[in-house]
């Protein structure tokens, strides 16, 4: 391949991304003085950007998505043997990755049957809030259309996917959004917003008090991460989970578990979910099922969903009239079966999970050194630490000192995330999600990091 640029001088590869590139989730104005940052190489955990400059990347690609780390020739390789045979068909037929992969990840999700393909985690999502309108249409006689999300929750970029959007600032200035999807408490305990024993049951009683302020009746489904991401890498309090599935019995919600940044390993199960003992309706992936090989992202439901769908054969409208182009792509699933061969093959679970028992220790041990550093949480190689101007009153710390922490790692060599763009005064979480192949080495790298950040920039 031939890229017309010498590997020892990518200056001109600089311009032109200066020049020409609009890069996601970044004010371009910088651009003017400083160079873009261009990564050109990738091994295991670590990157290296045009300037030559190597980094430990312990955020997966910026966004939790290379869960098998950099450099997986097994994957490439499987993925231009399968583009050279048949690289694409529209999902109205089938593909031998396609069909391989829907039953090795069925098999990893007890319960669950049908896999319906798409290219992003904003397109899985809005299926599913599709699949729910159809169904409130066809089984409810237009009642049960509405759908619930939570607040600090994040779902999308799509204007669907927005109108479900916890994060206020992720939403601001792309409305007005369409009628029918309304929000229901975080669950966050270390922002407590009711002083009980038992806050998990408590914070899904808030759920149910939202369904009978909506109606009943007009509610059809409720969309929650397992553990919430972008908003603040937040665990769900024990008894949270076994409280929000009876209200969803009772009333007769469907739930959709939405695992975009949780699926496939993340956090030391293959799903998020099934830590916690839920039986889901559905479940919506995409950033880690690939490792970003490959685009590819799922929608994953229950044979009792999928036959809501095929009730009548006589009916032209008694089907799912949904397409998603890119969801016909044979790199995304070929992709995805070779992905999770990798993680059974090389123990990435049982990593993840050890792990992830280390960055917590670590982090937990900066707290006694760093009093800006207010609550420490995660699950598996899914890791937050959350910094405060006052431990005592929970203040939330300047946001722009939470992003000279994260320049200051960044200026070491190491890569990590905060929240960014999504509560107003709350964007103040460092966030950490190596890749599932991360050393007790590269961990203690990682944290190692941030102590000398937090050292500099508040002493």
């Amino acid at each position: 391949m031939n890229l017309s640029v010498s590997p020892n001088d990518l200056s001109a590869v600089i311009e032109a991304d200066r020049a020409h590139v609009w890069h996601h989730l970044i004010n371009h104005k910088g651009f003017e003085t400083a160079d873009p940052r261009v990564i050109v190489e990738g091994k295991g955990l670590r990157v290296w950007d045009a300037r030559g400059k190597e980094y430990i990347d312990a955020v997966s690609g910026a966004v939790w998505t290379v869960n098998v780390g950099y450099g997986r020739e097994s994957i490439a390789d499987a993925v231009r043997d399968q583009l050279l045979k048949m690289n694409y068909f529209a999902g109205v037929g089938g593909s031998i990755p396609g069909a391989l992969f829907a039953e090795k990840l069925i098999s990893k999700m007890p319960g669950m049957s049908r896999v319906y393909y798409s290219n992003s985690g904003s397109e899985a999502n809005e299926k599913v809030y599709k699949m729910v309108r159809q169904i409130a249409h066809r089984h409810h006689g237009g009642k049960k259309w509405k759908i619930l999300y939570r607040e600090r929750d994040y779902h999308g970029t799509t204007i669907g996917a927005l109108a479900t959007s916890g994060q206020a600032e992720r939403a601001m200035q792309y409305g007005p959004y369409p009628d029918g999807f309304a929000m229901v408490p975080h669950c966050l305990e270390y922002r407590k917003q009711w002083d009980v024993e038992n806050y998990g049951e408590r914070a899904a009683d808030a759920i149910e008090e939202v369904i009978l302020r909506e109606g009943p009746d007009t509610v059809g489904a409720i969309v929650l991460e397992p553990v919430t991401a972008g908003g603040g890498v937040i665990v769900p309090p024990a008894g949270y989970w076994e409280r929000v599935q009876e209200i969803c019995k009772k009333y007769n919600i469907l739930l959709h578990i939405d695992e975009v940044v949780c699926g496939v390993g993340r956090t030391g199960t293959w799903f998020g979910y099934q830590h916690y003992g839920i039986k889901p309706d559905f479940v919506t992936m995409a950033k880690g099922v690939a490792s970003g090989y490959a685009a590819i992202s799922c929608t994953v439901t229950t044979e009792a969903v999928f036959d809501m769908f095929k009730d009548n054969a006589a009916d032209p409208m008694s089907h799912f009239r949904d397409i998603s182009t890119f969801g016909g792509c044979t790199a995304g699933p070929v992709a995805a079966l070779e992905n999770m061969r990798i993680i059974e093959d090389e123990g990435l679970l049982d990593n993840t999970l050890k792990m992830g028992d280390r960055v917590i220790a670590n982090l937990t041990a900066l707290m006694d050194k760093h009093k800006v550093i207010g609550d420490v949480r995660g699950k598996g190689l899914f890791c937050g630490a959350e910094l405060v101007a006052n431990r005592a009153t929970k203040e939330p710390m300047d946001e722009k000192k939470v992003a000279a922490v994260v320049a200051d790692c960044n200026a070491q060599g190491v890569i990590i995330g905060m929240t960014n763009r999504s509560l107003p005064g709350l964007n103040n979480t460092l966030c950490l999600s190596p890749a599932l192949i991360a050393t007790a080495d590269d961990i203690d790298q990682i944290t190692g990091a941030i102590d000398n950040a937090l050292t500099k920039v508040f002493g």
